[in-house]
C-alpha cells in the first residue's frame, strides 16, 4: 500500500487541532465578497495560467471541492483554497460552496493553510521554507513539531530551512529551473560564501549534473585536509619504516584496511573496501590526491 506523504492528513489535522463542534455537517454557499484572505498563506505566487485554467473548468463543472473559512469580524477568512477562490472570482461567480470552521488561534489556521497547499498544490520549496520560518519565529514551534505536521522527518525540515542561506539569484535560479533541487542542497553545504557564486555559475555554463556539483563542492571543503594527507602520503611512501607503521598511516589515510607486502626491491599495497559507496570513497580520494 502506497504510504501517505504527510503523516497527518487535513483530516486528521481538523480532528487534533479544530473544536468538535467545529465542521459543519452540511457545505455553505458564502457570498465571495465577504471572503476576505488567509494572511497567513504559505503560496507566494500563483500561476495566472493555470488560475484560468481552473477557471474555465469551474465555469463548466461548478466549484467541485468547497474551500475552507473561519468566521471573521462579523463575515469570513479564508482558511485553505486561494486558488479556486481566485479561479471562482476570474469565473464570474457570486458565491461559491465553503466549509465554516471555528479555528481556534492563528497558529492552528497557518497550520491548516499550510498541510492544504502540500497536499494539495506542491508548494514552491522556498514558500515551504518561509512557512516554516513563520511557524518557528512567530509561534515557536521545533523543526520536530512542524515535522510530524507535515509528514517529514526532522532533519529534512532543516535542510529546507538551510536553502534559504542561499544567496537571493541562486534562490531565483532554483525557481527557473535553472538548476535542480539537488545542486541547491550541495551549494548550501560549501564552507566558503565566496565559492558558492562561483560554483553556481559553473553549474549552469558546464551543465554539471549533481553527483559531479557535489564532487566539486567536497574538494572545495576539504582542499586543505587533502593537500596535507598527499605530503604524509608521499612522506610515507619515501621512507623505509616498518611495515607495520606504514599501514597503520595508510589505514588513518585511506580510513580502511591496508595491508603492505615487499618482495625484494618492490611489494604491493593492498587497500580494502566493503561496498560500492567504500570504493566510491577511495576512488575519489586517489583522485583527489593524483590532482595535487
Amino acid at each position: 500500500m502506497k504510504k501517505n506523504r504527510l503523516g497527518k492528513g487535513i483530516g486528521a489535522l481538523i480532528k487534533d487541532k479544530i473544536n468538535d463542534n467545529s465542521l459543519l455537517n452540511t457545505i455553505t454557499n458564502i457570498m465571495i465578497d465577504d471572503i476576505s484572505l488567509n494572511p497567513f498563506q504559505p503560496r507566494l505566487e500563483f500561476d495566472k495560467n493555470k488560475i484560468n485554467e481552473l477557471a474555465s473548468s469551474i465555469k463548466e463543472k461548478g466549484l467541485i471541492t468547497p474551500v475552507s473559512v473561519r468566521s471573521f469580524n462579523d463575515s469570513y477568512q479564508l482558511i485553505a483554497g486561494e486558488r479556486r477562490l481566485r479561479a471562482s472570482q476570474v469565473a464570474g461567480l457570486k458565491e461559491i460552496p465553503a466549509y465554516v470552521m471555528h479555528v481556534k488561534n492563528d497558529s492552528d489556521m497557518m497550520e491548516l493553510a499550510l498541510i492544504e497547499n502540500i497536499q494539495r498544490e506542491n508548494l514552491d520549496i522556498f514558500e515551504e521554507a518561509q512557512a516554516y520560518i513563520m511557524m518557528i519565529e512567530k509561534y515557536n514551534y521545533s523543526h520536530e513539531q512542524i515535522g510530524k505536521i507535515v509528514g517529514k522527518s526532522r532533519a529534512n525540515i532543516s535542510n529546507i530551512l538551510r536553502l534559504l542561506k542561499l544567496p537571493q539569484e541562486i534562490i531565483d535560479s532554483l525557481r527557473k529551473n535553472e538548476i535542480s533541487i539537488g545542486h541547491a542542497r550541495a551549494l548550501v553545504g560549501i564552507k566558503n560564501p565566496k565559492k558558492i557564486k562561483e560554483i553556481w555559475m559553473r553549474i549552469i555554463e558546464r551543465e554539471e549534473s549533481v553527483r559531479s556539483t557535489e564532487e566539486i563542492v567536497f574538494y572545495i571543503n576539504n582542499q586543505k585536509n587533502l593537500i596535507k594527507k598527499s605530503k604524509i602520503l608521499n612522506k610515507v611512501l619515501s621512507t623505509d619504516k616498518n611495515h607495520k607503521v606504514l599501514e597503520d598511516e595508510l589505514i588513518d589515510l585511506m580510513g580502511t584496511k591496508v595491508v603492505i607486502s615487499k618482495k625484494n626491491k618492490g611489494g604491493k599495497i593492498e587497500v580494502s573496501f566493503f561496498s560500492k559507496d567504500d570504493l566510491n570513497r577511495l576512488i575519489e580520494i586517489f583522485r583527489r590526491l593524483d590532482n595535487e
